[in-house]
């Protein structure tokens, strides 16, 4: 109830929005929503990694997979949120971006428009040549509904994010209940099959890759298209959440950060272990929904949880703050660069690992993947407005190359006074 008793208040004195350049009506940023975008890569990172290692990957290895790997492939079911911090955050960003564009009526919903064709477009060149996966298609999609619902207030938003949340759970539990008690598990080696026609594939040539990937592409749109109301939850989530300017208030209270961690991490991780159990064991393949629709009503007390606990380390931790938000600024790029080095090393693009590689080395890699990536982030704070990914988005927003100016100014600490607008 703190996030709308905070109403659309926004701090002027000591406040933590970051005013940075980037053209006409230039982008009011957050430090702390940026380092979030920062942390969030690497949940992304995990999961994807996994789905692009391999047929088996993400449940461990096939037959004869080592313990080690399912283990480890258990733990980051029970632990990762996946999209949710990150589809919260953008609807968030959203809203900062509605506000920065204040007073320049008409000329925001186009350029909305021609954002999410941006995304669109970049998405369906990522799905078809890098990860059918992709996320960028439906986010674009699910942008035009936000912007149709933006005037919503923070506690309507919350109402609906709620309703679709359950809507979708309950949906999936009946479905998952029907499947268990009326069809038989998947086994290895009934999967065997199909699974050696996909390494076949994608250790192929490109011509293979790329068939693969527009083979799995309707699936995997289907399989968002059927996660969507969760996404839209998420996005509303964030459109509350910026609207009572939840992280400009709470970002830096220790004492509420604290304790709302310690009151819904035990939530969360309760709900990822019935997830892990269903989709990795020790129940089969059949349970596979039902612990989705688990996770549905449990992740976001994990990703409250998960979002808290960064905000205590990087306001203990100014190093770890900047590194983040470094990489939250460049998330497009990172993210779209993850999955460019992964297709080089699992499929024939490159190396070939495709079905190679156990969970463990798979998870051990991210964590090289990302550490890289934070690295490479602090080394062009400063020096750069855009990444490359931003920078083209940006550029077919503004219908225009951005304005050229200085690169954005350091972190601005809360209680250090408005910075410029420039």
């Amino acid at each position: 109830m703190s996030l709308i008793r905070g109403g659309a208040m926004e701090r002027r004195s000591g406040s933590l929005v970051r005013r940075g350049g980037s053209g006409p009506g230039g982008l009011g940023r957050v430090h702390e929503i940026d380092a979030l975008r920062g942390f969030a890569l690497f949940g992304i990172l995990l999961v994807n990694a996994q789905l692009m290692a391999g047929p088996y990957t993400a449940f461990g290895g096939g037959p004869g997979a080592s313990d080690i790997d399912r283990a480890a492939a258990w733990a980051v079911t029970a632990t990762t949120t996946v999209y949710q911090l990150f589809s919260f955050l953008f609807g968030y960003s959203f809203v900062l971006q509605r506000r920065a564009a204040r007073g320049a009526g008409p000329v925001f919903a186009v350029r909305h428009l021609r954002r999410t064709a941006g995304l669109f477009g970049l998405g369906l060149v990522h799905a078809v040549l890098l990860y059918p996966g992709d996320i960028l298609m439906t986010y674009a999609a699910l942008a035009l509904v936000l912007y149709g619902l933006r005037d919503l207030g923070p506690r309507a938003a919350l109402r609906v994010a709620v309703c679709l949340v359950v809507g979708l759970a309950l949906v999936l539990l009946g479905y998952g209940l029907a499947t268990v008690a009326l069809t038989e598990p998947v086994t290895p080696a009934g999967y065997a099959p199909e699974a050696a026609h996909i390494v076949a594939a994608y250790r192929g040539g490109f011509p293979s890759v790329v068939g693969a990937h527009l083979r799995e592409l309707p699936t995997a749109l289907g399989a968002n298209l059927m996660y969507a109301p969760d996404m839209l939850a998420a996005f509303l989530a964030g459109l509350a959440a910026a609207k009572a300017g939840l992280v400009e208030r709470r970002g830096r209270d220790r004492v509420w950060l604290r304790r709302t961690v310690l009151r819904w991490l035990p939530v969360g991780l309760a709900g990822g272990v019935v997830t892990a159990c269903c989709a990795n064991g020790p129940l089969d393949s059949r349970w596979f929904l039902v612990g989705h629709a688990v996770s549905l009503l449990t992740a976001p007390a994990l990703t409250v949880s998960y979002a808290c606990g960064v905000l205590l380390l990087t306001g203990a931790v100014r190093p770890a703050a900047d590194a983040l938000a470094a990489s939250g600024r460049l998330a497009l790029s990172h993210y779209l660069t993850q999955s460019l080095v992964l297709a080089w090393v699992f499929t024939g693009y490159g190396l070939g690992l495709y079905d190679r590689v156990g969970t463990a080395v798979v998870v051990a890699g991210c964590v090289l993947l990302y550490g890289l990536q934070l690295a490479l982030g602090t080394r062009l704070m400063g020096r750069i407005r855009y990444g490359p990914a931003e920078l083209l988005l940006r550029t077919v927003t503004l219908a225009g190359r951005p304005l050229p100016g200085t690169s954005s100014p350091a972190p601005r600490p809360a209680g250090a006074g408005p910075p410029p607008v420039r």
